[in-house]
């Protein structure tokens, strides 16, 4: 079927009982479902070899992108006249065997890497060769003088790993404890980040970091971590990378972890609830090395963010952004079929559907009087490069842009009665989406696993630290089908069978009426935003809100 009425026709023909949804609006041009389905169909295919940057995969998507860009008449808005906009990474490739292993009281035991343990470089190096390091456990690695907290408490790094716990100390405390909440609660913080481990444990001068993995805390399985970090690594060209990352980056199974805390007199069960504490000094595993052997290539590289423009007519020089990641994981380890193609179809080759989607509606409608940008960002599976890249690098000023809307996996699952966000409601967009999603008959709800850090997870996160308001939102998981309880399954299998995984492939059964809703919403918003002299504001608290005031005299 193909969805290319109003939003409120698919309320109405899908004879929902859903109080309010039948009287959403009706002005608002539909999303295409089959357009949606042929573009994550394409872009998600074996012949995109995964989409991973610097690959075949990126010459196809990029190329393809921009054709669409061409087709729906969007003017390029890159480099040199085009449509593309140079991201230039530093690459770390591992060209052979990773030798990984502890040394347990002068007897090595060897590691399997990818099973035991995952290791990788970002720091331009030719041979890492460790032999015995110490090992020092430090809690969750947090120094969050704010907070009053600091894992570290002085403890000399230099030359040594340190081994640290997954996501923050909220996650696992006892609500009774007087210290909870210092952490947000369930919802991670910066600080669970496994980005901001390595960057502060470096800092202090560690020549690694082991993080141990825990499949609650990190909201995602073993599987994820080996699919993720086994692949070459990507980094922006920094002046001291090494105060950014260690020399050893990497992850261990909790049972590995478990061992190690053995060998050394300690029981990790034990330790862990002393790291949720303010108290918690670093503890070292007495008797206990890490043994690491292995070759790096360190190459620089140009990948692309593709970037295209609906030039506005009043206040061409304001802009609203609407972004999606086009990369995934290329090609890979096999699963168990011996599927090596990380398609990436949900993630995001959906987002750049839905994208391309609204950068149609937006064209085939008057034109705006503030600039719309639609941006396929690179590398964000690589840790938000691309547009991290881009906020230090905009085509537009990022004084005078008014909001990203961002867009990370459709809600393919079908009609959902709320819309969610990515992280906390902490900017007057979230008001303007919870109006929006009022007239559609549906409801704001709050992210339904904030312990996930899906706030810090998606490509809005590099904008909004720049200052900009920005937004991932999405259907949430009140199914019209099923409530609550399908959507909640839906999503935890998603996250154990095809997340990061060659499965996530195009489905022809998807369900694409809550994408067609989701979309007539940044439609509207969207529409808002670039016909208005409305400025989105952070809210009194937020973190990025001082950024955002210093460029308020631009506005003017």
């Amino acid at each position: 079927m193909r969805w290319e009425r109003t939003a409120a026709w698919v309320v109405v023909v899908m004879g929902l009982s859903v109080a309010g949804m039948a009287e959403a609006q009706t002005s608002a041009p539909s999303a295409d479902g089959a357009r949606l389905s042929a573009y994550i169909k394409t872009l998600a295919s074996d012949a995109f070899e995964g989409r991973g940057p610097a690959t075949p995969g990126e010459t196809k998507a990029v190329a393809y992108i921009e054709a669409q860009y061409r087709a729906l008449g969007l003017a390029p808005a890159g480099d040199h006249g085009g449509y593309l906009q140079d991201v230039p990474l530093m690459r770390f490739h591992i060209p052979g065997p990773i030798q990984v292993g502890l040394e347990a009281n002068g007897a090595a035991r060897p590691l399997a890497e990818l099973e035991d343990v995952v290791v990788h470089t970002s720091v331009p190096a030719r041979h890492v060769s460790v032999r015995d390091a110490p090992l020092v456990f430090i809690g969750y690695g947090v120094r969050a003088p704010e907070r009053h907290w600091d894992d570290f408490k002085g403890v000399d790094l230099k030359g040594k790993i340190a081994v640290v716990l997954v996501n923050d100390p909220d996650f696992e405390m006892d609500p009774a404890n007087p210290l909870y909440g210092r952490f947000d609660g369930k919802a991670e913080t910066l600080y669970g980040r496994w980005t901001y481990k390595y960057a502060q444990a470096a800092k202090l001068g560690a020549l690694g970091v082991l993080i141990v993995h825990e499949t609650a805390p990190a909201a995602y399985g073993w599987n994820t971590v080996k699919n993720s970090f086994s692949a070459d690594q990507f980094d922006i060209p920094r002046k001291q990378p090494s105060a950014t990352h260690p020399l050893i980056e990497g992850w261990i199974q909790r049972d590995v972890a478990v061992a190690m805390f053995k060998t050394a007199g300690l029981d990790f069960d034990a330790e862990k609830r002393k790291a949720q504490s303010e108290d918690f000094h670093p503890v070292t595993l007495v008797g206990e090395g890490f043994d690491a052997d292995y070759a790096v290539e360190t190459s620089t590289i140009i990948s692309h963010n593709v970037i295209g423009k609906l030039a506005g007519t009043r206040w061409p020089r304001e802009a609203v952004l609407f972004g999606a990641h086009w990369d995934h994981l290329g090609v890979g380890p096999p699963d168990a079929r011996g599927d090596r193609i990380y398609n990436g179809a949900l993630d995001n080759a959906s987002g750049v559907a839905g994208m391309l989607e609204l950068a149609r509606l937006f064209s085939e409608s008057p034109r705006t009087a503030r600039s719309l940008y639609f941006i396929a960002f690179t590398s964000e599976e690589k840790n938000l490069l691309g547009s991290e890249y881009y906020a230090e690098h905009p085509v537009t000023p990022l004084a005078t842009t008014t909001a990203l809307l961002n867009l990370d996996g459709l809600n393919l699952n079908g009609l959902a009665r709320d819309i969610t966000i990515a992280g906390k409601a902490n900017s007057d967009l979230y008001d303007d989406i919870a109006a929006l999603a009022q007239k559609q008959g549906r409801r704001f709800t709050p992210e339904a696993h904030p312990e996930a850090g899906g706030f810090f997870r998606a490509d809005h996160f590099s904008l909004a630290a720049a200052g900009v308001p920005a937004i991932t939102a999405h259907g949430g998981l009140d199914l019209v089908k099923g409530g609550q309880a399908a959507g909640e399954a839906a999503y935890r299998d998603y996250n154990i069978h095809r997340y990061h995984q060659p499965a996530d492939e195009w489905d022809p059964n998807w369900d694409y009426a809550g994408a067609v809703l989701d979309l007539a919403l940044y439609y509207e918003l969207g529409m808002q935003l670039a016909d208005s002299r409305e400025w989105p504001a952070w809210k009194p608290g937020a973190e990025f809100k001082a950024i955002r005031d210093t460029t308020a005299a631009a506005r003017r």
